[in-house]
């Protein structure tokens, strides 16, 4: 006990003293100054009307952007949980979207775009229909399909992925629980975008065929990313597992009771596990765009597995370069070593005869995993890697150059001048080798740590806080006649008829894509008060009509993060804030969750990224 004591107190003492050395480091180079372009009355257009959550992932050089909105889900502790905004100056209840054969299908996600030059205002996310849906403001229509944009060329090729709409089918079986069955014909579907044309992605495996039974399944894919070529990579179905295909015969089989189509759906749909009954051999992808048609090539697993082996090897790609050169991860037997599976970072180029080569970036015997998220035209690519530090899980950014694959990836130090142990990922990279992603922030191993975007300048080694680069404005302060900056306070009236005030807070917590203009978009947190709720979770409304909003013993409104698309430009005619706030006064809130995002990963792999080209 008195030695665990002695190593929290040991690893607090080294936290101050890397926060000492942050400062020095911040000092040494003048990082540039960012100001958030898309915030209106200290709040930050930032997601869809009609839904929750807002989130920007991709950018290209004319200043348009790509991005997804969430209608039903709030920021919880480990994730994003569920919700829907009934008033848009608080945090409505929860309400949880449930996949169920007996159930109809409600979609949770929308694309958007948005630009400098908008049509609709500058920045402001405009809601971009794929597959039929409609605005989730529009609640004549219950949308059925789901809809992601994850990348967007210099040409405006937007690419992402899409699912099935609802079908259903009447019960003629003797359960009587639901009068109809409900099914899509696919889970997941890459889609690119080109003006108002929308071209399907195709996996090569769609159909279960054996003997004289043809089963449709419909595969997945997924578009991740877009070169200015219009070369689309992303990952596609190229087989089924073995498991998949034992259930698939279970669901022609006399024991099934279920229409086949229906059967099929259940054994799709994630169970409480999270998982999927029907997975496949899932490959790295690549589709070249050429006047409306894709067509597409499997790229080359990390291995070649035995005959007769029943494993479920997968590979994904996710960024491309201008020159062609992909990267994302695979299964890779390290060094031939079949006994040591492991999934690493890759890059794919082609070799002399126009084919895709694969290519490790090698890791070490203490990496458990490794993944490439996107790469610059001049090859340089960055990803992060697992392993332990001081005991510890962390992911780590690094970037390697695919100019010499024989020199090792470098591990660029973050807040200190030695590598510290705090988790980082990176998501882009553009040709001034300016690279963005995530990074924790405080080094409490006993607390769950909060996370902020980053800036890396590759030239020089500078790894900044995009925090600290933020105008006062940005971050939600206004300057009083005294000079003096305080943080803006938000009123609201409560169902009561009192004036409630709460301090304006913007916190970016993930940059995902840097245009060459030094242009970032990616998320940010904004505070928002709690509603008062009854037992059935439903709004309590005052007397004057309005909702009651949840109070802290000293009678202020709690307030939480929820997410919203952030835009910042590199300025000059500001600096950055360096106001230093009272650590007591920072209001009555909850900070509910970091910037993990995980939803991301709920697609069919768990890898799926969000940018592009």
């Amino acid at each position: 006990m008195g030695i665990e004591l002695m190593k929290s107190k040991l690893d607090k003492a080294l936290s101050l003293v890397a926060l000492g050395v942050l400062g020095v480091l911040h000092s040494a180079h003048a990082a540039p100054v960012y100001e958030i372009v898309n915030i209106d009355n200290y709040d930050l257009q930032g997601t869809l009307e009609g839904t929750r959550n807002g989130y920007a992932l991709g950018v290209n050089a004319n200043d348009e952007l790509v991005g997804i909105a969430k209608g039903k889900k709030k920021l919880s502790t480990s994730d994003v949980e569920g919700g829907v905004i009934d008033v848009e100056d608080g945090i409505a209840p929860e309400e949880t979207i449930t996949y169920s054969i007996t159930a109809a299908i409600v979609a949770n996600n929308f694309a958007f775009i948005a630009a400098q030059n908008g049509a609709a205002g500058a920045w402001l996310p405009t809601f971009d229909s794929i597959n039929g849906t409609t605005p989730p403001s529009d609640t004549s229509v219950v949308n059925s399909v789901d809809t992601f944009y994850y990348g967007i060329n210099d040409s405006g090729v937007k690419v992402g992925s899409m699912t099935a709409p609802e079908k259903k089918t009447e019960n003629t079986t003797t359960d009587d629980t639901t009068d109809y069955w409900y099914y899509r014909d696919y889970e997941y579907r890459g889609v690119a975008k080109v003006g108002d044309s929308e071209i399907p992605l195709l996996p090569p495996y769609t159909q279960y065929v054996k003997d004289d039974k043809t089963v449709e399944l419909g595969g997945w894919s997924a578009a991740t990313a877009v070169n200015n070529n219009n070369l689309v990579v992303g990952y596609a179905s190229t087989d089924i597992s073995k498991y998949g295909g034992d259930r698939v015969i279970y669901c022609l089989s006399t024991d099934n009771t279920l229409p086949l189509d229906v059967c099929i759906q259940k054994e799709q749909y994630p169970n409480s596990q999270g998982s999927r009954n029907i997975q496949y051999q899932t490959r790295a992808y690549v589709w070249q765009l050429d006047n409306g048609v894709a067509t597409g090539t499997a790229l080359p697993l990390g291995l070649t597995p035995a005959s007769g082996n029943t494993l479920t090897f997968t590979a994904q790609a996710l960024g491309v370069n201008n020159e062609g050169v992909v990267v994302g991860r695979s299964h890779v037997y390290r060094n031939g070593n079949t006994d040591r599976l492991h999934q690493d970072a890759a890059y794919w180029s082609k070799d002399a005869e126009g084919n895709y080569q694969y290519h490790w970036i090698p890791m070490g015997d203490s990496v458990s995993s490794s993944i490439a998220y996107d790469v610059n035209d001049s090859g340089i690519v960055v990803g992060s890697y697992r392993s332990y530090i001081q005991g510890y899980l962390r992911d780590k950014f690094f970037y390697f150059d695919t100019n010499t694959p024989d020199v090792a990836y470098v591990t660029p130090n973050d807040f200190a001048s030695t590598t510290t142990d705090l988790s980082s990922k990176p998501k882009d990279i553009n040709n001034k080798g300016q690279v963005v992603g995530y990074i924790e922030t405080t080094y409490d191993k006993e607390k769950p740590r909060p996370k902020a975007g980053f800036l890396y300048e590759k030239s020089t080694g500078e790894f900044s806080n995009l925090n600290n680069l933020l105008t006062c404005e940005s971050k939600g302060f206004e300057k009083g006649s005294d000079g003096n900056w305080t943080r803006h306070q938000v009123e609201v009236q409560d169902g009561t008829g009192k004036v409630l005030s709460y301090n304006s807070d913007i916190l970016v917590v993930e940059a995902s894509s840097i245009n060459e203009d030094g242009t970032i978009v990616g998320t940010a947190f904004i505070r928002k008060p709690s509603y008062q709720l009854d037992s059935n979770s439903n709004i309590i409304v005052g007397e004057n009509g309005l909702p009651l909003f949840e109070l802290s013993g000293n009678g202020d409104p709690v307030t939480a993060y929820i997410p919203r698309m952030v835009v910042l430009k590199p300025t000059s005619n500001g600096e950055a804030c360096t106001v230093v706030e009272d650590d007591t006064d920072t209001g009555n809130y909850e900070r509910k969750g970091a910037a993990s995002l995980a939803w991301l990963l709920a697609l069919p792999l768990v890898w799926l990224r969000r940018r592009t080209r």
